[in-house]
């Protein structure tokens, strides 16, 4: 069976710093579009708790993925 999973990072667009892992409550999705609408959803509650102060500074974004893996019943 093929599910999605949600990786996320939150990314600075400051020369020097790294993209962070950001882990998420949910990261198994039944499709793509599941995925999809959670991980925007999720980007846009996160980054809209951050200061604005804070986002301006380090130009904080968040950048996600949908990847497809095969998950073995057992």
């Amino acid at each position: 069976m093929v599910k999605f999973v949600l990786i996320m990072w939150l990314c600075s667009s400051v020369p020097g710093n790294e993209c962070k892992v950001v882990p998420t409550p949910t990261t198994l999705f039944t499709d793509h579009y599941e995925c999809a609408i959670y991980g925007y959803e999720y980007a846009f509650n996160l980054l809209s708790n951050f200061e604005r102060e804070f986002v301006n500074e380090h130009g904080a974004h968040i950048k996600f993925a949908c990847t497809p893996r095969v998950i073995l019943d057992v």
